[in-house]
């Protein structure tokens, strides 16, 4: 049985401002006081882990031994079937020193080029830790296409250059609560929710 979060609380480890915002405003109702770990002055650690799930719990422990508060940490990315599963847990790296997710968008193009194949989806692994260590973990998935060249400035990331299957319009293109409704983050929370904060 999962650990229950007694709140009231709750650090956000990341300094990704765009994936803080989405964050918060998907617990929101949970009535969980948010805060996050820059404003806190939490230092990111090095994400050493091969897969999703492992850097969320990286991230998870380091800032709750740190803080001395429950942490909601996640670990996203893109993953293309065409590029071998790229950029996959090296989305942010793509970006380069800057962030610069334009750069990003413009290398997984570059690498689709001549290929048919423009399927990708979002894996967003959410990890719940406590100041002893304990975790607990879920992930969430949303499934589509790329397009080029990208549309919309809403989102972050790659938002831009993704079409949800089902839809014609990017997550860069669609309001905050309509990708909430949709997105791999939403997908993995309502599975950490359901399991530590409800019942």
């Amino acid at each position: 049985m999962a650990r229950r979060f007694e709140g009231p609380k709750l650090v956000i480890a990341s300094h990704n401002p765009g994936k803080v915002r989405e964050i918060a405003d998907l617990v929101a109702p949970l009535g969980a006081e948010v805060v996050a770990a820059a404003d806190l002055g939490l230092p990111e650690p090095e994400e050493t882990g091969v897969t999703f799930t492992a850097n969320a719990e990286i991230k998870a422990r380091a800032a709750a031994a740190v803080s001395g508060l429950p942490v909601l940490a996640d670990d996203s990315g893109l993953v293309v079937p065409a590029l071998g599963g790229r950029p996959g847990t090296k989305s942010a790296r793509w970006a380069g020193p800057e962030r610069d997710f334009r750069l990003a968008m413009r290398r997984v193009e570059d690498g689709l080029a001549g290929k048919p194949d423009r399927r990708a989806h979002f894996v967003c692994a959410m990890a719940l830790g406590w100041p002893d260590g304990h975790c607990e973990t879920f992930e969430g998935f949303v499934f589509g296409r790329l397009i080029w060249p990208p549309r919309g400035w809403r989102g972050f990331g790659y938002d831009p250059v993704f079409v949800p299957d089902g839809c014609e319009r990017t997550f860069g293109e669609m309001e905050p609560e309509e990708k909430h409704a949709l997105s791999h983050r939403a997908d993995a929370l309502g599975k950490l929710v359901a399991a530590c904060f409800q019942g």
